[in-house]
């Protein structure tokens, strides 16, 4: 399920380019197209989800799968010792900037804060 307007849904598609680092069943993960960090991945459900506030009961799988999927980007990225950053924003007080639900992972040397 996912929403035509939306860029995020058309990068899970394949109908935009992305640089996709992970992809499974319920996720797909690529590198951020202006990183704050050497390290800096989106994490984003295949299902169209708008923010962490439309999160049914029903989606607990890939908020588990979420963060299973953090551990094996940032060991791949060799970032799981040093220390890494997950940001996930929520309408636009929280700084959210595309209606899909995503989970920010950003680090290595030289981060910097990222959204404020």
């Amino acid at each position: 399920m996912n929403d035509l307007d939306c860029i995020f849904c058309k990068i899970i598609t394949g109908e935009l380019p992305s640089d996709r680092v992970y992809e499974d069943d319920l996720l797909v993960a690529f590198r951020d197209i202006n990183p704050v960090a050497p390290t800096h991945i989106l994490i984003v459900p295949r299902k169209h989800i708008v923010d962490n506030n439309s999160f049914g009961e029903d989606d607990e799988p890939i908020a588990g799968r979420m963060f299973l999927a953090v551990q094996k980007l940032a060991k791949s990225e060799g970032i799981h010792t040093s220390g890494y950053r997950l940001i996930l924003n929520t309408g636009l007080d929280g700084r959210q900037e595309v209606p899909h639900l995503h989970l920010h992972l950003i680090g290595g040397h030289k981060m910097r804060h990222p959204m404020g």
